[in-house]
């Protein structure tokens, strides 16, 4: 049970940490499309387990993609939402078969791996030419939408249900189909949500969900709405190319710090 004494039990380092990724999840959503709330897991795996964090960060990502749809509820394309929303949980369906045998040091090295990915994805791009990236996209668009929401929407169910991060395969798919900036915002929110209800009953049958990590979730609500506050704010004021610098720039260390401690484990075992 919920008591106020809980909140002067839980370590500062731990409170701490666990509402710098909170912001990071609000802030991302409420204003830069995601690249910041991949930031979330690797930042909380510096001072909880990685299956614990998993079940604390779960609930806030659900709560804030409730808000999201809400404020984007008349933008999206519900025929792209299910169909990617499809092979999504086909590919969380995938994630869940092979949970048991991903340990927590496995777990930790997946997400690390994954950061760097991610950071690593965001930095070559900035030196690929731009046409050559348009020449790619224009290649996209004239695959099969299903085939190719099959294996990049799979690969983004499989990555958001062990590690909190589907994002970047979600956006390979749906980037090349060009739709309105609204649409794009709005669809993926709508995306988002249903595959994060759908991870509910895989969490609670792998007993994800535990009273401290319920505790600890309850008491990092509050950071949501300072979170999207702070994104709309940081919208008006920063520019998009400095953000997205600084947040890749820290996923990348984040990525490397989970490597670090981690990856020993692994290779000693």
């Amino acid at each position: 049970m919920f008591t106020p004494d809980l909140f002067f039990s839980i370590p500062l380092p731990i409170l701490l940490t666990g509402y710098a990724s909170v912001l990071a999840v609000a802030i991302s959503k409420s204003g830069f499309g995601g690249a910041l709330g991949a930031l979330s897991a690797p930042l909380l795996l510096l001072v909880l387990p990685p299956k614990m964090a998993l079940a604390v960060l779960l609930p806030v990502f659900l709560i804030t993609d409730v808000m999201v749809v809400i404020a984007w509820w008349k933008y999206r394309v519900m025929r792209l939402v299910w169909v990617m929303a499809g092979f999504a949980i086909i590919g969380q369906l995938l994630g869940w078969l092979l949970f048991d045998y991903i340990d927590d040091n496995m777990l930790a090295v997946i997400i690390g791996v994954v950061a760097l990915i991610v950071s690593g994805r965001y930095l070559y791009r900035q030196f690929v030419p731009v046409m050559a990236a348009s020449a790619f996209s224009h290649r996209l668009l004239r695959r099969e939408p299903v085939k190719r929401a099959a294996i990049w929407c799979g690969l983004s169910g499989f990555s958001s249900f062990v590690s909190l991060t589907g994002g970047i395969p979600a956006q390979v798919f749906l980037l090349p189909l060009k739709l309105h900036r609204t649409l794009f915002v709005g669809t993926m929110c709508w995306y988002f949500l249903i595959i994060n209800l759908a991870k509910i009953p895989f969490f609670l049958e792998l007993d994800m969900f535990t009273t401290a990590s319920i505790h600890l979730t309850i008491l990092l609500i509050p950071a949501i709405p300072i979170g999207v506050i702070a994104g709309k704010w940081l919208v008006k004021h920063m520019s998009d190319t400095m953000f997205y610098h600084v947040s890749h720039a820290a996923l990348g260390v984040l990525g490397l710090r989970l490597l670090y401690s981690y990856g020993p484990y692994i290779f000693a075992g």
